[in-house]
């Protein structure tokens, strides 16, 4: 099944949710994940782990699908289209992933300088560590005065 069905419409909080989700609605769900129904499929297709822009208008003009409709205005002809071809021909999200661990390990393994990096979690790519890389370093901040000591006697 290519759709899911939100239905617990009685279990919400706040009653002014409900005329957001009138009776049952659907979101489309490729390679596992739902995709956002009311945006274009283009970037619909970019929600999806190892997708992106380029590559999604890639797969639309190769599906032969048209790049102005909206994910819930797709048939179930088109998506099962949709599903199939990006299944069938790229690595996406868990897949993707794995791959992308297992190279990291392999690095570590051979003891390659790269694999070193990431083992202790600094920049991979030559960025300087010096002033920034406070996201990968952690958000390491140092106050640091002036340098310059009161003096303890008044003159």
């Amino acid at each position: 099944m290519l759709f899911v069905q939100i239905q617990n419409i009685n279990n919400v909080k706040d009653k002014r949710d409900i005329s957001i989700y009138r009776y049952f609605k659907t979101m489309p769900r490729i390679a596992g994940v739902n995709i956002p129904e009311n945006k274009k499929i283009i970037a619909s297709l970019a929600y999806i782990y190892g997708i992106g822009r380029p590559l999604a208008s890639k797969i639309i003009k190769h599906v032969k699908i048209d790049s102005g409709k909206r994910a819930k205005e797709l048939t179930n002809e088109e998506l099962t289209r949709l599903k199939d071809f990006v299944e069938k021909n790229y690595k996406i999200e868990g897949d993707l992933k794995r791959v992308v661990q297992g190279n990291i390990k392999r690095l570590k393994e051979i003891s390659a300088y790269k694999g070193y990096r990431h083992a202790r979690g600094l920049p991979v790519r030559g960025q300087r560590t010096k002033t920034n890389s406070r996201t990968r370093r952690g958000n390491v901040r140092k106050t640091v005065g002036s340098g310059r000591k009161k003096s303890a006697e008044k003159t």
